[in-house]
């Protein structure tokens, strides 16, 4: 009898494709937030509206909620690249309208609204097939390693971005900078062409494709993987983080930052910022180095999450700036280590035959119901303060987490 080799670190960058794969997934997300730093900053300037804000987040969402099992269907029927390439091409198409917007001057508050909701729709078919072409390059062996350090890319992408956009906008203006911003999606684009990978690469035992039908197909993938604990444990574990706390408490941050008395808010903000971001970079190092530290269980997912919501709920008690930084830091850290360890567990559980569904259900909850984070952190912290209601939020998520691991008798 022999014995499976040891997991390695970094084992998934030993995959060919991969690093490819992870490399254009970064440029991507890259752009994404390039994107949000312009455009947000022109409409601002433009509009002075807090609705039309209010309104960008929400259409960045709400397309995850509503097409996400749709866009893991049509993954399900044909080629996964084909896919991403369409989203990729809807982003370069939403960064090349807001270009002519500014170039012409002709920009109405129902074209920004247009374009923020494409651009959601655009994530939505890009991350969905992204997540189901990641399985079809590292296959099950290495899939830990890869989502982990996909997750770390796209901290990376989401902590570069702003700064690129941000210098993007100083040097070249925000014309230029959107316009150059759509050219950055074109590697993804272009290496798609010839990648070897995707539904006609898999070989026989997919089984017969389902159609797809909308409403029909969430109800279809809920039914089908109630029988499977971990699916269900995982779902609801991502749905009820997004729900409850998402990643709303970072647009209070200024007002954080300032209740910390760390002098310039400005530079106080960033820092906030930073921590919770650099704990997710470091995560993604030592999950992939510690072998059995960073193994997907339930068990460990699930007291992952709590942890970062404890790191969250410290964080809205204390008054200490450095001990602000450190908590912050914990909560990044904790954050990618339960998300990326539920999404490796999803991809591992997964029929291959739906694959793609449940990869959709997985996003509609782990995405989709960010939608509602605004309010239960948002409009509670109006209503009393944003300390009162992230410590709430937080508190709430941990009792759903303390009831799944009771539920389900902490089971890898």
């Amino acid at each position: 009898m022999t014995t499976a080799p040891a997991p390695r670190a970094f084992d998934a960058l030993r995959v060919p494709g991969f690093g490819i794969f992870v490399g254009t997934f970064m440029l991507t997300m890259m752009a994404d937030n390039i994107e949000h730093v312009i455009s947000y900053w022109v409409i601002f300037q433009k509009f002075q509206s807090p609705a039309l804000g209010g309104f960008a987040v929400v259409a960045h969402w709400l397309p995850y909620l509503l097409f996400s099992v749709a866009a893991g269907a049509l993954n399900d029927r044909f080629d996964s690249r084909r896919l991403i390439q369409s989203g990729a091409a809807l982003f370069m198409v939403v960064s090349l309208g807001w270009g002519w917007f500014f170039v012409t001057d002709t920009l109405e508050m129902w074209h920004a609204m247009v374009l923020l909701v494409l651009h959601g729709c655009a994530g939505v078919l890009w991350m969905t097939s992204s997540q189901m072409l990641l399985y079809d390059i590292v296959g099950p062996a290495a899939l830990p390693s890869a989502v982990r350090l996909n997750a770390t890319a796209r901290y990376l992408g989401v902590l570069v971005g702003p700064g690129v956009g941000s210098a993007l906008m100083r040097t070249l203006g925000p014309t230029r900078g959107i316009f150059l911003n759509a050219a950055i999606y074109l590697p993804l684009i272009i290496w798609l062409i010839g990648a070897p990978y995707g539904r006609a690469y898999r070989g026989a035992g997919e089984g017969p494709k389902r159609a797809v039908r909308g409403i029909a197909d969430i109800v279809d993938t809920v039914r089908d993987v109630r029988g499977v604990p971990v699916l269900i444990a995982m779902i609801v574990l991502a749905g009820a983080a997004s729900f409850f706390v998402g990643n709303s408490y970072q647009a209070q941050m200024p007002g954080f930052a300032s209740d910390l008395g760390h002098g310039d808010p400005g530079a106080a903000y960033t820092m906030l910022l930073g921590a919770d971001a650099a704990g997710a970079l470091i995560a993604g190092i030592l999950l992939e180095t510690g072998r059995s530290f960073g193994k997907p269980k339930m068990s460990a997912a699930i007291v992952f999450a709590i942890l970062w919501a404890g790191g969250l709920a410290g964080f809205a008690l204390t008054r200490s700036y450095p001990v602000a930084l450190a908590v912050l830091f914990c909560a990044g850290f904790f954050e990618l280590a339960f998300s990326s360890m539920t999404q490796t567990l999803v991809q591992m559980n997964a029929p291959s035959a739906i694959r793609g569904r449940v990869l959709g259900l997985f996003n509609m909850s782990s995405a989709g119901l960010r939608t509602f984070s605004g309010v239960t952190v948002g409009l509670v912290g109006s209503i009393a303060t944003v300390h009162t209601s992230l410590l709430v939020s937080a508190s709430a998520f941990m009792a759903t987490a303390l009831l799944l691991l009771v539920r389900f008798r902490v089971r890898a």
